[in-house]
């Protein structure tokens, strides 16, 4: 399976809003490192470290890419290479900040993206002759707000967790251990159409009660309940993230009752998802019902996280961001309760925000799965 981008005047239209958006904050030049930015931007998956490579965004001019004359093959076969991009190009001994900073003038006031390593924002800062600033506050306004292309990525990429999933009791039984059920869904993963699987957390009992416990070598048993958190991309590069909470054999009554008003808070924080609405009220709304059952201090994590080129990314959804949501932002609903040494529960569906509300890219049962 090959990489996939979008049509070059998709890349174009973006670069021209970000050059736009880098006069309205009053900067020079944006800096953009390798990373989901800079393959927002132009499609490029480059990963370079050692050697500098970044795309030059300046608020007025023309665009630059600096890069290594080793790496510019790659670059040539992204988008980059229909784009109208300079194409800067440097060997060792050359000095790439100063080709960063061309045409730039003196006394600039620069930004750039949050993956440009140390190794390079100290002499990028020392040849500008001032501290860039992070370029997230303009960035995040251009990648929070999903196209139409955007968005049918990420439902082809709900659809094939999904189908994931739906799989998940032909590998998940007494008597094997995490990290053997693991390996099988990683496989399907990636045989439902994903390039690769991302993560994979499978815990069973008290190790459900760990939100970001991944695999062990604990052998599942009857009785037991068993979170599975699992995602990877699909092409071009979006992911899918998507949790379901499995018991094997019958679930105990207190389990059944506690699990029953963690679905009526997921339930209630998707309700509360519309446009205009703050992000940190879909919080609220589903820490509210667990609050009401005595749950509060269960739910230990915000409620959810952006999704797109990243698997975490703006908006959050937590308490303490104010930001309204728009039609096209992307974000995980996803509480959880967790008993340390017991067990523990999530559901997590990936949501649009529509013009009326929200769609769920994510369709399957939230109840506890019987297996």
């Amino acid at each position: 399976m090959g990489e996939e981008r979008f049509d070059a005047d998709v890349y174009a239209g973006r670069l021209e809003r970000a050059a736009g958006l880098a006069r309205e904050a009053g900067l020079d030049a944006v800096f953009v490192a390798p990373g989901p930015d800079l393959q927002y931007l132009t499609g490029s998956r480059a990963s370079t470290f050692e050697r500098l490579t970044v795309l030059v965004v300046p608020a007025e001019g023309p665009l630059a890419l600096v890069v290594p004359r080793m790496e510019l093959a790659a670059i040539r076969t992204s988008a980059v290479g229909e784009l109208p991009i300079e194409v800067r190009e440097w060997v060792d001994g050359d000095d790439p900040y100063a080709l960063a900073l061309a045409g730039l003038g003196a006394g600039i006031r620069t930004a750039v993206s949050e993956t440009m390593p140390a190794l390079h924002l100290v002499p990028l800062a020392a040849a500008a002759g001032s501290a860039p600033e992070l370029a997230t506050p303009v960035l995040r306004r251009l990648r929070m707000v999903k196209d139409a292309a955007e968005i049918a990525a990420l439902r082809r990429a709900g659809d094939a967790i999904d189908r994931v999933h739906a799989r998940v009791g032909e590998w998940l039984r007494p008597g094997r251990t995490e990290r053997e059920v693991a390996a099988d869904i990683a496989r399907a993963i990636v045989e439902e159409g994903h390039t690769a699987a991302d993560f994979v957390i499978v815990g069973s009992g008290p190790n459900g009660a760990d939100p970001h416990h991944e695999v062990s070598d604990r052998v599942v048993q009857t009785g037991e309940t068993v979170v599975v958190d699992i995602g990877g991309p699909v092409e071009p590069g979006y992911f899918s993230d998507s949790t379901r909470t499995y018991v094997i054999g019958a679930a105990p009554a207190s389990v059944a009752d506690a699990y029953d008003v963690l679905e009526r808070a997921q339930q209630a924080a998707f309700d509360a998802v519309r446009p205009g609405a703050s992000a940190e009220s879909v919080d609220a709304a589903a820490r509210s019902v667990l609050a009401e059952a005595g749950l509060a201090d269960r739910f230990i994590h915000r409620t959810g996280h952006g999704i797109g080129l990243s698997v975490h990314e703006e908006p959050y959804i937590v308490a303490g961001e104010t930001i309204a949501l728009e039609p096209g932002m992307a974000f995980s609903i996803e509480p959880g309760i967790y008993f340390p040494g017991e067990w523990g529960a999530r559901i997590e569906d990936i949501v649009v925000v529509t013009e009326h509300g929200g769609e769920r890219l994510n369709t399957r049962p939230h109840g506890l799965v019987e297996l």
